[in-house]
């Protein structure tokens, strides 16, 4: 970004001559007729100390530099309004439009931004003093503080970067649908405290993941509701006594709402909120990736990763170490406090200035969720399952008892304590003498009764019984909403295909409001500086 000193006249009006910016009188350095001061000189007697510069305001601008096209959107919504308010004159606004625009073109690495000179909106206000003085740059702050300057940048930025999130959220439910529907006969052993459970299906298992993240997309959304919102004109924390619309900029802007108490235009709940939002995520992300990380072991070998997703070892020649499941559960270690931390920051203040109600964490934890959510993906959409490693260990399950012990209550009229406690039982005896699923006979049954009720179970076939125990049949048999059975896994998988339509048709919208809202501000911009 070039910036270049015009040149003096005689009075201080405000002119544009062939598309560029005029100052008329003194030079723009020095547009009050003396070298302006700069923003701490007026009331504080020496400039910023090496321990400010390196503590505070350096990290301070490393944050917002982030945000710097946020800041510049702000600047220019706000002078828009001020011009249409009358607050300021056209004139004024056909000098700092054009700059301010020229500015966020050459982005924060085309400013020569100076650390003494203070936080990212004086870095700005000083870069148009330049260009045009500070009898014009100093007009911008008028009906503003760096309170809810600062404070809408952040929203923004956050609000942007969580719809990033909440796509990769969306991406990531579309592939754990694509990759249960290409698995429509792949059974799993279910597990409680790492035992077998019962038959399960793995169209069945993603699925449910396909559910959480549609709970974390929701949770995320209700986060950027509140998020959504424009402290933009709460100025310092009573408002103010210039004619301001509110609503303008915050439709300028594309935000939902605006914070309509002028104490709350710092307030970071929100922010604390996408951080717990976000550690919901990292939660499922890691549950499934602990999952995979034990069946992809060889003691299960019920999956295989991807090599790409693979290492090996330096000394073990036969290893194939499943390194990106890791890199996720890793991950998800410390997003157990990226809310609690947010909180921890806001603690003692009460309802004050809120001064460090910033919540800079978020950054790592966006980063975090958005790289793990992508890897997820990946991972998932190019593992295999060993199919026949998985039907020996159903094969030698006892995990479809529950159902026995369904038959024996339709079967034999016991309720299903008596039944569960005949079936227990039954697997105790076959453990003890080497008997196994397949093996198993009805009198062997029948003696399990004796032993727990006292009375034998009568009128059960070898045929019947192996076919109570069987782990397809069990699966089959589910027919219970939401349950593992093949009517109810086509029906999971329509409702979450529709769901992830819905996510991807809110997201749509929320990006077609942002984009209206800075055509809007463009068309602003361009009927001020073009009358």
């Amino acid at each position: 970004m070039a910036i270049t000193v015009l040149e003096t006249a005689t009075d201080a009006a405000v002119n544009t001559v062939n598309g560029k910016v005029v100052i008329n009188g003194t030079s723009p350095a020095h547009a009050n007729g003396h070298a302006s001061a700069a923003f701490t000189e007026a009331r504080l007697a020496k400039p910023p100390s090496a321990h400010l510069l390196q503590y505070d305001l350096v990290p301070l601008l490393e944050r917002e530099k982030k945000q710097f096209d946020q800041y510049l959107q702000i600047d220019l919504a706000h002078l828009v309004m001020l011009v249409e308010q009358g607050i300021v004159t056209r004139d004024v606004g056909r000098a700092l439009l054009p700059a301010l625009v020229d500015i966020r073109k050459g982005g924060a690495t085309g400013m020569n931004i100076d650390p003494s000179k203070g936080s990212l909106l004086l870095q700005i206000e000083a870069a148009l003093a330049a260009i045009l003085g500070e009898e014009v740059a100093g007009r911008l702050h008028t009906g503003r503080s760096r309170i809810d300057q600062g404070a809408t940048a952040r929203r923004l930025f956050k609000r942007d970067v969580l719809l990033k999130v909440l796509g990769a959220i969306a991406t990531l439910e579309e592939t754990l649908i694509k990759v249960a529907k290409s698995n429509p006969d792949t059974l799993i052993p279910t597990y409680t405290h790492l035992q077998h459970a019962q038959p399960g299906h793995f169209a069945h298992y993603l699925l449910g993941y396909a559910d959480r993240l549609h709970d974390d997309f929701q949770r995320c959304s209700d986060a950027f509701a509140r998020a959504n919102k424009s402290p933009l004109g709460c100025v310092g924390l009573s408002g103010t006594s210039w004619p301001i619309d509110r609503q303008r900029t915050r439709e300028l802007l594309g935000f939902d709402d605006i914070v309509i108490n002028s104490r709350l235009a710092r307030e970071a709940y929100y922010a604390a909120e996408i951080a717990h939002s976000l550690s919901f995520v990292m939660a499922t992300l890691n549950d499934l990736a602990t999952d995979l990380h034990i069946w992809s072991s060889i003691e299960f070998g019920f999956i295989q990763l991807d090599d790409g997703y693979c290492s090996t070892s330096s000394i073990f020649p036969q290893k194939k170490n499943p390194v990106a499941l890791e890199v996720i559960k890793y991950a998800a270690g410390p997003a157990v406090n990226w809310g609690g931390s947010a909180l921890a920051a806001f603690r003692g203040e009460g309802s004050g200035d809120q001064a460090v109600r910033k919540v800079p964490e978020l950054d790592t934890a966006f980063d975090k969720t958005l790289a793990m959510l992508d890897l997820a993906g990946g991972i998932v959409s190019t593992l295999t399952v060993n199919s026949e490693r998985v039907q020996k260990t159903l094969h030698d399950s006892w995990c479809t008892t529950s159902n026995l012990a369904d038959e024996l209550v339709r079967k034999n009229g016991l309720s299903f304590r008596q039944a569960h406690h005949v079936v227990a039982r039954l697997v105790r005896i076959c453990e003890v003498h080497g008997i196994s699923r397949a093996a198993v006979t009805p009198m062997v049954l029948s003696q399990a009764a004796v032993e727990t009720l006292g009375q034998p179970v009568d009128g059960w076939t070898a045929e019947q019984l192996s076919a109570s125990l069987d782990p397809v049949a069990f699966v089959q048999t589910r027919t219970s909403e939401g349950s593992v059975g093949p009517d109810e896994r086509a029906k999971l998988v329509a409702a979450a295909e529709q769901r992830v339509k819905s996510d991807r048709t809110w997201l749509k919208q929320k990006a077609d409001q942002i984009a209206l809202a800075k055509s809007k501000l463009d068309g602003a911009i361009a009927s001020i500086v073009e009358a």
